[in-house]
């Protein structure tokens, strides 16, 4: 189980926190500093089975910044996948990778649910 996050997003804090509460065991990526190539986001976007559109981090000052609300209706799935990986910014967290899915934000039900809790 790997927790993507950014230490500074109260988001993520309250995951990290949660999945301590539950003692699992999980590793912790800061996806700032060690972000995600093209090629981990494809598998993790793959993975989850959701639209890329849902791993944009559309609250962010980065994605307001490029204005990405208005571009990314018309970009291709190799563009956003590539302005993605540029910035951990850009990229919704927390993300959690489980064997078979990724969980995209932390909504504890959803959490819940797929962790059997």
């Amino acid at each position: 189980m790997l927790l993507l996050e950014y230490p500074r997003c109260s988001t993520c804090q309250k995951a990290k926190r949660y999945l301590e509460d539950k003692n699992f065991n999980f590793e912790v990526r800061n996806i700032v500093i060690d972000k995600l190539n093209i090629n981990e986001l494809d598998r993790l976007i793959k993975k989850s089975e959701k639209d890329i559109n849902k791993f944009f981090n559309t609250s962010g000052l980065k994605y307001r910044e490029l204005k990405l609300k208005d571009k990314i209706q018309t970009m291709s799935y190799e563009e956003k996948i590539q302005i993605l990986s540029t910035d951990g910014m850009l990229v919704k967290r927390p993300l959690l990778e489980l064997d078979d899915t990724v969980l995209i934000g932390f909504r504890e039900n959803e959490w819940n649910n797929v962790l059997g809790i």
